[in-house]
């Protein structure tokens, strides 16, 4: 299957100033431009065959940046979560709301004022990258690779659902500001390739081209889902 890089979007000013942004059109400030920017060399090096994002205008800023002249679809899926009356709130403000540890200790349970469940948020960001996987998977192949720009409880979502964990312990999962996710779906299990990168080299994410193809289609699925027994010899070998 393709390999898919979640890029969380630079830092807003919402972030700077300690808010929970939501789904309001906050936008990037100085710092979160110079990281979008960064992350664009990083990405110079991998041939993307598609780009999606959140219609979030923080998250349209980051790619406008790290990737000039690129068209993103616009995936309503990896829309931020929708926060409800939190929206717009100090965090030091909201830790004291009777929500706040079930959002802590007990996420799939948090449903937010006037918003939207966390559970909810999850199974359709979820739904969205994998729809999108396969799509790209059967126009471009098994070697490409394609990123998706969204927010840091959306990302965390699906990487707890490629580790197959609960959500409830995604809270452990950290997704900073313009950092890059790796996730490589196969017919058996994803691979969780790279999490919260925000200074490695991303060209080694790309697969090497298939030497020959299987004459076994369900061998060769079994072959790509299995994991190396002792690790292996690492990306590009």
């Amino acid at each position: 299957m393709a390999t898919l890089l979640l890029l969380r979007h630079g830092r807003t000013t919402a972030n700077a100033d300690g808010g929970l942004a939501g789904r309001q059109p906050v936008e990037l400030d100085e710092t979160g431009r110079t990281q979008a920017s960064a992350v664009g060399e990083r990405l110079r090096a991998v041939p993307l065959a598609a780009v999606v994002t959140s219609p979030l205008i923080r998250c349209r800023q980051t790619l406008e940046l790290a990737l000039p002249g690129v068209a993103p679809v616009v995936e309503e899926g990896l829309i931020e979560c929708g926060y409800g009356a939190w929206e717009g709130q100090p965090l030091k403000k909201l830790a004291k709301e009777p929500l706040w540890p079930v959002v802590q200790q007990h996420p799939s349970a948090a449903v937010f004022p006037e918003g939207e469940a966390m559970a909810a948020m999850a199974a359709r960001a979820v739904t969205a990258v994998r729809t999108w996987d396969a799509r790209i998977t059967a126009e471009h192949g098994p070697e490409a690779v394609w990123l998706a720009c969204s927010h840091g409880d959306v990302i965390k979502a699906i990487v707890a659902d490629a580790l197959g964990v609960h959500l409830d312990l995604f809270q452990r999962i950290v997704a900073d500001p313009a950092s890059v996710t790796a996730i490589r779906y196969t017919p058996l299990r994803p691979f969780l390739m790279r999490l919260n990168d925000t200074g490695g080299d991303l060209a080694g994410l790309v697969p090497p081209p298939r030497k020959r193809r299987r004459r076994a289609t369900r061998a060769a699925g079994a072959a790509d889902s299995d994991a190396p027994v002792g690790g292996g010899a690492g990306a590009g070998r």
